[in-house]
């Protein structure tokens, strides 16, 4: 007889939890609060038209992603547009990778950089073979603005700060410099192709969490949308009452704070440490402008004090309507903290300065979203819950201690690993 799984939470990390749980030969039961799957990357409908609740990438080193897509269904050669990596400017400047291999590409973008001179470029490939050297390690306490604080301002301005806050949506004045070094690690050493962008041409939902839950429909599990689970109780026999019904495992892919809630009367260690993450905010601004086309589907944008985004996403080149524009504001909490109209209307002055060449007036503002709890703020040193909270209780999330920052691959990955932990663990007990 098969055992029973219950994942509370239909996130990322929920549904890659479930779909391995599936494979491991689990009855399995997702537990979702809201109405739509995906959590943090989801779909929304604006104006008719399905987009997201915010403008997630991809890259090509997300293995377990890409794997779990295509197990159920996704079509990623068509769903993604692959890129090299490129952090261009409007005015066609910065860093743009080349097909192949990324170390050697990546010298090759430094030494061209279109606008450096000597000294920028030699800066950067010195400073880049000395986190070679010491194999992308650093004091645990550093933070990226310290890591590279010999750097000229423009290497910092136009290159590291936008890759950090996109990495880690962290300021570099407050980012982990030993976790950015991973990441770059990571993205660099996986071969042919790992350092590439994976744009999604559909929607978040259908990208991933909506495609897996007809896969878990379709093979036999149960999938409950609109389910919040209130009640999480360890039972005498070693199974654990979800709402009222036993089951033999638990993995608790939900919100850190939720997760909290209920593992608080079983592990109030674990569920101190949970709460005691504090969160970074991302905000999307939608607009749209009649005929406009960037030259590429995702620009850099120069952010300052008065010109918030950082990025921006043409979602007619990513087959969304002709002239809707995404711009992205990562590490966000002193925008939010002026407002979101106040950002909104930034953003919409910083458009017309940097894009005016590519918008016909008038540009109109569509909507803008705000995540306010998008991310962890990847401190130096930060201390994150372990993934094994009690006895047949795992836990699953971007937050959950491991290399990486809060992404979609960090996700996947916890819930694929708790659901292969559950299953030799019970395996042994038998």
């Amino acid at each position: 007889m098969p055992r029973t799984l219950a994942v509370v939470g239909g996130g990322w990390a929920g549904c890659a939890a479930a779909v391995q749980a599936v494979d491991e030969g689990f009855e399995v039961t997702l537990f979702e609060m809201a109405t739509q799957l995906g959590g943090r990357a989801r779909r929304v409908d604006i104006e008719g038209v399905a987009l997201d609740n915010g403008q997630h990438i991809l890259i090509g080193a997300y293995t377990e992603c890409l794997r779990l897509m295509r197990q159920v269904g996704v079509r990623t050669t068509l769903d993604l547009l692959r890129l090299p990596l490129q952090l261009a400017y409007a005015d066609g400047t910065g860093l743009q990778l080349q097909a192949g291999h990324p170390v050697p590409a990546l010298i090759k973008a430094i030494v061209g950089y279109p606008g450096w001179g000597l000294r920028e470029r030699a800066a950067l490939l010195s400073a880049a073979t000395g986190w070679a050297w010491r194999r992308f390690r650093c004091d645990p306490m550093l933070t990226v603005a310290q890591l590279c604080a010999g750097l000229p301002q423009r290497v910092r301005h136009e290159l590291i700060d936008p890759l950090c806050v996109a990495a880690l949506n962290t300021p570099t004045t407050q980012a982990s410099a030993e976790v950015f070094l991973r990441v770059l690690h990571d993205t660099l050493s996986a071969g042919p192709g790992s350092s590439d962008l994976l744009l999604p041409r559909t929607d978040l939902g259908r990208l991933f969490p909506e495609t897996a839950a007809d896969w878990l429909e379709h093979a036999g599990a149960t999938v409950r949308r609109g389910s919040r689970v209130s009640d999480l109780q360890a039972l005498p026999d070693g199974r654990w009452s979800v709402n009222g019904q036993a089951h033999d495992a638990v993995i608790l892919a939900c919100s850190p704070t939720e997760a909290a809630r209920l593992a608080h009367a079983h592990a109030p260690e674990w569920a101190e440490c949970a709460q005691a993450l504090r969160f970074e905010p991302i905000v999307t601004v939608y607009a749209h402008a009649p005929g406009a086309r960037l030259p590429l589907p995702m620009l850099a944008l120069r952010s300052t004090d008065m010109a918030p985004a950082q990025y921006v996403f043409d979602r007619g080149l990513l087959g969304g309507p002709t002239g809707l524009l995404a711009f992205v504001v990562s590490g966000a909490s002193s925008w939010v903290t002026r407002g979101l109209e106040a950002t909104a209307e930034a953003v919409m002055a910083q458009a017309e300065t940097e894009l005016s060449r590519f918008l016909r007036p008038p540009l109109r503002l569509v909507r803008t979203i705000v995540e306010r709890r998008a991310t962890f703020l990847c401190e130096p040193a930060l201390r994150r819950p372990a993934a094994s909270v009690a006895p047949a209780l795992e836990a699953a999330g971007d937050y959950i201690a491991g290399p990486y920052p809060a992404t979609l691959e960090g996700a996947v990955r916890s819930g694929v690993a708790a659901a292969q932990r559950l299953r030799r663990r019970l395996a042994s007990q038998r």
